[in-house]
């Protein structure tokens, strides 16, 4: 796959030009909206939730790339199916019963996607792998944005990538946390196919070029 994928996060955007702030992805050449849901159990901090998410849908028109940083992801489901949701992604630390949260979610007409913390070994994927339309790698601690690149990220998305080639496995590898245009080229030559970019994007003076910046990095 040569076309690589830029998600901004929506977590930095400004919440009170929230509409503005969509549509700006929407004229750019952006390809997913990414939206981070925290409960603060899972995750030492609380997002936005359903009407958030509503409001974003009715706005956004690329696919909602949704990241569930939440305890018992499986009881909504459903929920961010009917909310616009094109991709749910839970954490491989949450479920108990992975293998059946990936059928839940397909089920609802949803890429299915999990996400592992840094200290998480990809190894552990190997069993679900050819279940899995993503795996999101946190190259931050989840919780918080603007945080720093974690750089061990780099040598497990290859190992990552040597799972997916071996098992013939559709997966895309999502890099969520310190993306910038220092390491995007790197990060894509180590596997990647989805950057997601929050604090890069939306304190930049001008977040369209910014964003075009980006995919001109990965495409080339």
């Amino acid at each position: 796959m040569n076309n690589k994928l830029i998600a901004p996060s929506v977590l930095s955007a400004d919440f009170g030009n929230l509409q503005r702030d969509i549509e700006m992805i929407n004229n750019s050449e952006a390809d997913w909206f990414h939206i981070d849901i925290m409960d603060g159990v899972f995750v030492p901090n609380i997002s936005f939730g359903m009407p958030v998410l509503q409001a974003i849908s009715r706005h956004a028109n690329k696919l909602l790339d949704v990241h569930l940083m939440i305890i018992n992801p499986d009881q909504y489901i459903k929920t961010f199916a009917q909310l616009g949701a094109g991709s749910l992604t839970v954490h491989y630390e949450a479920c108990t019963h992975l293998h059946r949260t990936l059928q839940a979610i397909k089920a609802e007409g949803m890429k299915a996607g999990i996400a592992i913390n840094p200290h998480t070994n990809v190894n552990l994927l190997e069993d679900v792998i050819n279940d899995t339309d993503l795996v999101c790698m946190m190259s931050v601690n989840p919780g918080f944005g603007g945080q720093s690149f974690i750089e061990r990220t780099y040598d497990k998305v290859s190992k990552l990538k040597e799972i997916i080639v071996r098992n013939s496995a559709p997966t895309l590898i999502e890099i969520d946390g310190g993306v910038s245009d220092k390491n995007a080229r790197q990060l894509v030559e180590a596997g990647a196919d989805v950057l997601v970019a929050g604090n890069f994007v939306f304190s930049a003076k001008d977040p369209i070029a910014t964003i075009a910046q980006l995919k001109n990095i990965v495409s080339h």
